[in-house]
């Protein structure tokens, strides 16, 4: 190269290391969501004003609530059909910041594993996802198990696809799922 072409090309690269010069000295802003940390407090401090060609946009409609509020007896019955009584196999899961949760039915299997478990469940803060009940009442004798652990009536078809599972009851944690 000769040297007009090198001094050229030593001010290129020279500018092109400029606009990373310029924030080097910037600290970086790591957000990280668990689902407790809103993210207002960025979007504010960006004080984004609207444009002022911009046509007014309607507000969008809040929906309403109902007037009568779905009970559970609406939800019933549940049946899960990928979902029966039977052993599950324990093996470890990587789900960091995942409640506690179990799946059970009304059958003779998950009200035993309920009564062996119901201190343990509620010293977890476990929830209780009900896969297969037919009534109002069998979901209130499965509730009657385990007082202070809340039961929701709950499809758990897609469930049992996502982690694997053919059998109920199981407990699944943040690291593992187990019997």
């Amino acid at each position: 190269m000769t040297k007009p072409h090198l001094t050229l090309w030593s001010l290129l690269v020279s500018l092109a290391g400029l606009p990373l010069a310029l924030y080097a000295g910037e600290p970086l802003i790591v957000v990280e969501d668990r689902g407790g940390t809103s993210a207002l407090p960025y979007y504010e401090a960006l004080n984004l004003q609207p444009r002022a060609n911009a046509p007014a946009r309607p507000p969008i409609p809040t929906p309403q609530v109902p007037v009568t509020p779905a009970d559970e007896a609406a939800m019933l019955p549940v049946r899960s059909a990928k979902l029966t009584p039977g052993t599950v196999s324990r093996r470890v899961i990587e789900a960091p910041g995942l409640r506690p949760f179990v799946l059970i039915g009304d059958d003779e299997t998950s009200h035993a594993w309920l009564r062996r478990r119901a201190t343990s469940l509620r010293e977890r803060g476990t929830v209780g996802l009900v896969v297969n009940v037919e009534t109002v009442q069998a979901l209130a004798r499965l509730r009657a198990l385990v007082p202070g652990v809340p039961l929701a009536p709950v499809g758990g078809d897609d469930l049992a696809e996502r982690l694997g599972l053919r059998h109920y009851p199981a407990l699944i944690t943040a690291t593992g799922i187990e019997q």
